[in-house]
């Protein structure tokens, strides 16, 4: 099947089914805010996405994944090469009896959390309310309420783009965790599947229960009504990045449509009318204002693409 506009070499791949031009990718991020990508795709199985690695890496494109994309700033301008949304990449698997679970990179880590928590497993609860993906959690070591990634995770399945054709496995222990890092921010690996080990022979209702908890406690002290990323910096420890913004009274300072939360200081939402650079300029804003009072350099969580030049990370 040809592709339209499709770059060609005589090495090439052919192009897969399901390839797209030119789409907002506004549409695919949890800020509802970002521009086009040259070429997009959501694979719905590991096949897909398989192929579409081995065709963007025989063409040299550059690659972007994209799960739920919270946690994600991309750019006004848009992506060049290759962007793949594997949000579609869902499907799980519980042993209630061992404790192991497998779950697809697309597979919503609440959802996740609410099908452990009803087959009696626990130590997914504190992932009810993180609006993110399997892969996306592991990727950035996801955690809340205590909680994170990195205590439950057994291995992970992955692929190198550059050798789509070959799938392996790491241990946990091999990812390198630390507070909202894992080694697969810096190396060229997709996930593909994670495998968890909880415990298990726990009481289904007392484990919803506490799930159901931790939801009602995010929901009524953050903006989940408004589009935003979620926490947009990582917590200064000992100090609370919230609590050091909202003491220099940054609630409700705005850039064009972007706006600090008044509910919640760390978070910046969007109004309805935000760009990528507002949430971006904000986003300085605010690091420059805390570092000059507090001598304290906030970083980012948020995975910026797109931008010329990174915020301080």
């Amino acid at each position: 099947m040809a592709v339209s506009g499709a770059p060609t070499t005589d090495h090439a791949a052919p192009p897969p089914a399901g390839l797209r031009q030119a789409i907002r990718l506004q549409d695919f991020t949890t800020w509802k805010v970002g521009g086009p990508a040259e070429w997009f795709a959501e694979p719905a199985t590991t096949a897909e996405l398989l192929a579409l690695l081995h065709w963007g890496e025989s063409l040299g494109l550059p690659l972007h994944c994209i799960g739920a994309g919270s946690n994600l700033l991309i750019a006004d301008a848009g992506l060049p090469g290759l962007s793949v949304c594997l949000r579609r990449l869902q499907g799980s698997q519980l042993d209630r009896t061992e404790g192991w679970v497998e779950a697809a990179a697309g597979e919503p880590i609440p959802t996740l959390a609410r099908k452990a928590a009803r087959a009696g497993l626990s130590g997914l609860e504190w992932a009810v309310g993180i609006p993110g993906t399997v892969g996306g959690a592991v990727v950035m070591n996801a955690g809340a309420q205590g909680g994170c990634t990195a205590e439950w995770l057994h291995s992970v399945q992955v692929v190198d783009r550059r050798r789509p054709d070959q799938p392996f496995e790491l241990s946990a222990g091999a990812l390198a965790f630390a507070y909202r890092h894992s080694r697969l921010q810096q190396e060229p690996l997709v996930v593909l599947s994670a495998r968890f080990r909880l415990a298990a022979g726990h009481d289904p209702t007392a484990v919803t229960a506490r799930t159901s908890a931790n939801l009602h406690s995010r929901t009524s002290t953050q903006p989940y009504q408004q589009p935003s990323c979620g926490s947009v910096f990582r917590n200064p420890e000992p100090e609370k990045a919230g609590r050091l913004i909202e003491a220099l009274g940054l609630k409700g300072l705005r850039r064009g449509g972007a706006e600090v939360s008044p509910v919640h200081a760390n978070f910046i939402v969007n109004t309805g009318s935000a760009t990528a650079d507002d949430i971006d300029g904000l986003i300085r804003s605010v690091q420059e204002r805390v570092v000059a009072s507090h001598g304290i350099t906030l970083h980012p969580e948020v995975k910026r693409l797109g931008f010329p030049s990174p915020t301080s990370t």
